[in-house]
């Protein structure tokens, strides 16, 4: 295990590419630390800028603690004894080839494929994980929900890890024998550089709406810092994007990476087009193949064409993955339906954006074609883009008959606060049809109530967290245990 074995300085910034170091100074690193609390004697520490805090602040900390060599952005007055201080231009994106370089570069030794967009990257990358592992092949997967080192599960707490946490999961995908990676790319992972020194043989794109404004503060930033992981793909990479969304052939516009499209509105190399459809699955037709699937909803068929796609791109044979395709089961939390003893339906769904709102909205009402009212229990994060908090309620109530609008993850904002910032995107005649329960338990509780025979609960916002966040504070909370809880009563 690389973490193991030390390292010259030079070897490792060599491997990186980040050029030589001068002098006669070149000592053993022990470790690579970020964070000046896990610097040890022998360490390498990088100096990254983040949102919060700055490693130059703590630039001495880690000498103190006994890193041999720092790596920062501009040069440090008080370089002390023999410790090495070498200045690049970028420490994020020096800190992701140092992470690669000092696992041995494990991004190299499988195909690693991306998946980006605000909404589907959870579903499709843990779709071709599936997918991949019915094929036969040990596969690895870094996702929102969990990551897996073939069969093994670790848990996961960001959308897309640290570099040194993602280089060392890689490292025991690759030691486990694992020949691909797919994992999510978040816009925060792509603006901080966390993906950097990966070697991605593909990229898909989903999708792109409003979120993560309170980061991002414009939709052109959100869209330009999507659109550099397709920048950046080499030529021997695949770039695979949705062409029903309008972003989709942006993405495209500067890559070297081989095009390819997927779509059910036009003309691609991936088609699809939706036959029939009831909760319990829907029939596609995809390339002129027809498959039945355990999916719901148009933005599920987009889903499985890019899995589809993605899958022809790495060389698969179409029949297979066909065959693989209608065996696979929805995502944890995305369109997870559960089945009343009073004849109705619960869909627990992760959508937390107005566009993920519609869209499942949409694929429920699709299904109903009018035959069962379709209530929504969703709440809004407290932290993120507050703007988007009127649109979510407005998209929310224009597809149901009942909407009741709820406390999700508060953080350190007042649950009531967020949901009157909701309330705003309503007209008199919506906050007819809308209830505001801020026990969220409660709120569930009231939607079983109102629920009969035929009729669609929504319950949208936390899909598969099985937490609330509270004042900084995770409370044990799990919306597909309440509804259970419920009907066994």
């Amino acid at each position: 295990m690389k973490q193991n074995i030390d390292m010259k300085l030079s070897e490792l910034i060599d491997i990186a590419g980040l050029g030589g170091i001068t002098g006669e100074n070149d000592p053993e690193i022990t470790g690579v630390c970020s964070d000046s609390r896990q610097v040890k004697p022998g360490s390498l520490f990088v100096a990254v800028k983040g949102t919060v805090a700055d490693g130059h602040d703590y630039i001495g900390k880690a000498v103190e603690q006994g890193a041999v060599a720092v790596v920062c952005g501009h040069p440090v007055a008080s370089a002390e004894g023999d410790v090495l201080f070498l200045t690049v231009p970028d420490p994020a994106d020096a800190l992701g080839r140092i992470a690669s370089a000092w696992y041995g570069e494990p991004s190299a030794r499988m195909t690693l494929v991306g998946v980006t967009g605000t909404n589907g990257k959870t579903t499709i990358a843990t779709l071709l994980y599936h997918l991949f592992r019915k094929l036969g092949y040990k596969s690895g997967l870094l996702s929102t929900v969990c990551n897996y080192i073939d069969e093994e599960a670790l848990p996961t707490e960001h959308t897309t890890p640290d570099p040194l946490t993602i280089n060392r999961l890689m490292e025991k995908m690759a030691d486990a024998g694992c020949e691909y990676v797919f994992m999510e790319v978040s816009s925060h992972a792509i603006d901080q550089k966390r993906i950097s020194g990966l070697d991605f043989n593909g990229g898909i794109f989903t999708n792109l709406t409003r979120d993560h404004l309170d980061y991002h503060k414009t939709v052109d930033n959100y869209l330009k810092t999507k659109k550099k992981f397709f920048d950046d793909l080499p030529a021997s990479a695949f770039a695979l994007t949705n062409a029903d969304d309008k972003s989709g052939s942006v993405m495209l516009q500067n890559t070297a990476a081989r095009k390819l499209t997927y779509s059910l509105r036009t003309m691609a190399d991936f088609k699809g087009k939706i036959i029939e459809s009831h909760f319990e699955g829907m029939e596609i037709d995809i390339n002129g193949h027809d498959v039945h699937t355990h999916f719901t909803g148009r933005f599920n068929a987009c889903n499985l064409l890019a899995v589809y796609g993605a899958a022809v791109a790495l060389g698969e044979e179409p029949e297979e993955i066909l065959i693989a395709l209608s065996t696979l089961r929805p995502v944890a939390g995305r369109f997870e339906t559960i089945r009343s003893p009073k004849g109705f339906t619960v869909v627990v769904d992760y959508a937390h954006t107005p566009d993920a709102l519609e869209n499942v909205l949409k694929g429920i009402n699709e299904v109903l074609e009018g035959n069962g009212r379709v209530i929504t229990v969703v709440g809004a994060g407290g932290g993120r883009d507050k703007g988007k908090r009127p649109l979510m309620a407005k998209e929310a109530v224009r597809q149901s008959d009942q909407l009741i609008l709820t406390s999700d993850n508060p953080r350190f904002e007042e649950p009531d606060d967020i949901i009157s910032d909701m309330v705003a995107g309503l007209d008199a005649d919506n906050k007819e049809r809308t209830l505001c329960i801020t026990d969220r338990k409660q709120a569930i509780k009231t939607a079983v109530a109102l629920a009969r025979k035929g009729d669609v609960i929504l319950i949208a916002g936390k899909g598969h967290e099985d937490y609330q966040e509270v004042k900084g504070v995770k409370h044990h909370f799990d919306d597909r245990e309440i509804v259970r809880e419920i009907f066994e009563r």
